[in-house]
């Protein structure tokens, strides 16, 4: 989850060239203001009604239980976003690296709320994440319910200790999400917008040193109709309260992920990189009324 702005401060920190006109290329679409303001009254009630259950989540339940994939989807329903799987089955297995492109905050949201859960117990589930995504309580909370691995992104020097971790979850049957891009992208593509950036293969050591699999998907936020949509993307100078205000005006965001095979880690980081980032951008999501039938697992 490493989202928003970024300062470059070494050579190497990945930095989107996404900016507000990617915002405006996948706008959300026009309403009328009362059907708007009746949208967010409603949305800003859930979201209050459902906030109370956070300490208990951060605090009591153990691991990745079945509780905590039920309120990934509860806030992303509250915050009128529908889910859709396509593709293979997420397995269930110890000691998977999950992959992913990276557009928001919500993405955290979305991938939680569809990674496997046996009942009320299963494999823990930890994201990759900003060291500084502990910046408020409510986000605080947040970052201990899904399990943050802290990652500074401006310190080159701290990248082997955070890889080290994730081999060592990896290793102890933990599953765990990363966004090799390393930043944020508007997810939209046009000639002057590339929606994407190129898979880093650094946290892809993790899983050639433990030899666990990787577990790639590829995620995109639509309108209803299918049109590519930027509504949650959090990129350049955005700030997360217009990225959630956006989401609370958009009539309906659909986000559609599809499954790709699993990737065997092989012996060479960068060449797993590659599969991983070619596995992702090649897939195509089916359209609503095209390809397989997807799944609804929120609505």
């Amino acid at each position: 989850m490493t989202t928003g702005p970024a300062t470059r401060d070494h050579a190497w920190l990945p930095r989107a060239n996404c900016d507000v006109d990617c915002l405006r290329a996948g706008g959300a679409e026009a309403s009328r203001r009362v059907i708007v303001a009746l949208r967010v009254a409603r949305r800003i009630g859930l979201l209050m009604l459902f906030a109370p259950a956070l300490p208990l989540l951060a605090g009591v339940l153990p691991g990745w239980s079945k509780a905590r994939q039920l309120y990934c989807r509860l806030l992303l329903w509250c915050l009128g976003v529908r889910i859709t799987l396509s593709g293979g089955p997420i397995r269930n297995l110890p000691g998977v690296l999950v992959v992913s492109d990276h557009m928001s905050w919500l993405d955290v949201l979305t991938i939680g709320a569809v990674l496997p859960s046996a009942r009320w117990r299963a494999s823990p589930v930890s994201f990759v994440a900003r060291a500084d995504v502990a910046g408020n309580v409510a986000v605080r909370m947040m970052a201990r319910i899904v399990r943050v691995i802290p990652i500074e992104r401006a310190s080159l020097r701290q990248l082997p200790e955070v890889v080290a971790t994730v081999a060592a979850r990896l290793y102890a049957g933990h599953t765990v999400v990363a966004f090799p891009e390393g930043t944020t992208w508007c997810g939209f593509s046009a000639s002057s917008h590339r929606g994407s950036g190129p898979f880093y293969p650094a946290m892809f050591q993790a899983a050639v040193d433990t030899g666990r699999p990787v577990q790639p998907l590829r995620l995109r936020y639509q309108h209803r109709d299918g049109r590519v949509s930027t509504v949650p993307a959090y990129i350049g100078d955005d700030t997360l309260l217009r990225s959630i205000g956006r989401l609370m005006v958009a009539r309906r965001t659909v986000a559609r992920i599809y499954v790709e095979s699993l990737q065997l880690p092989g012996e060479d980081r960068r060449e797993l990189a590659r599969r991983c980032q070619a596995a992702i951008r090649v897939t195509a999501v089916p359209h609503a009324g095209h390809g397989p039938r997807p799944s609804v697992l929120a609505s």
